[in-house]
């Protein structure tokens, strides 16, 4: 099991995507050497002092000897002020935290990500030994640009569906379906979904009424990532209130209440 750290790092880059709606954060290598795709950390600028703001939650995109990249949405005041960061700059990080997506080599996966749950399919899919068992559905309301996609470019298939009406919401809940329904077909088929609550609870709906395994990455609001403040808690099946923190962010779909 990975060893928890906290510990202050430099900031390398900031590129910001589609003019800063998104931007990627790479820092110092962190010396995480057994992170998996789904977990995440806690990050907050040095600079913001005793300023009363929390650290925010990140999933981790990437992480290698080079260094560890974050997708980050800019979503408020906090991770706007952290779009303005700059190369040498300090933040104070803890992780990698949570659970993580389960890896099938053998086994046809469905991805499906919604806006910024992309973020943790980077490494899942750098990181898969089969990646041509891999296809990812990307549903996304910002121009593709505001994304990296170059990382999921050995996918045996990639289709992304830009959602600019409320009308197509419609049809991308059917196109949801219909690929979850294909994977639930599938000899060992596994769908896996990281985004937004209304996108996974549809994705949670489908996934046991197809009866495929089907893993969700939550993305609840969280404060301190390890347990404490219950800022985080989702429902499981038996109608307990979890830390999405500590027994999450990525759940089997069948532990989870229709609500969670």
């Amino acid at each position: 099991m990975e060893h928890k750290t906290c510990r202050t790092l430099r900031v390398v880059a900031v590129r910001l995507l589609n003019g800063g709606e998104q931007f990627l954060l790479t820092l110092e290598n962190p010396g995480f050497s057994a992170w998996k795709p789904g977990q995440f950390v806690m990050i907050r600028p040095v600079s913001w002092g005793f300023e009363m703001v929390w650290a925010r939650p990140v999933s981790i995109a990437w992480c290698d000897e080079h260094g560890l990249t974050l997708v980050v949405r800019r979503a408020g005041r906090g991770t706007a002020r952290m779009a303005g960061l700059a190369p040498g700059d300090e933040v104070t990080l803890w992780g990698p935290l949570g659970t993580s997506f389960v890896t099938d080599p053998a086994a046809p996966t469905l991805l499906l990500a919604g806006g910024i749950g992309l973020a943790p399919f980077w490494g899942y899919a750098a990181r898969h030994p089969a990646p041509e068992n891999l296809h990812l559905l990307f549903g996304h309301t910002l121009p593709l640009d505001a994304f990296p996609m170059e990382p999921f470019a050995s996918l045996g298939k990639v289709e992304t569906f830009y959602q600019q009406t409320a009308e197509q919401l419609g049809e991308f809940v059917a196109l949801l379906e219909a690929r979850v329904a294909d994977f639930a077909a599938r000899e060992k088929g596994l769908v896996l979904a990281c985004g937004p609550g209304p996108f996974l609870r549809t994705v949670h709906r489908l996934a046991l009424a197809h009866g495929v395994r089907c893993q969700l990455s939550l993305e609840n609001r969280m404060a301190c990532g390890i347990g404490a403040c219950l800022g985080c808690v989702a429902t499981d099946a038996s109608g307990h209130r979890v830390q999405s923190c500590t027994r999450g962010p990525v759940f089997w779909a069948t532990d989870l209440s229709p609500e969670f």
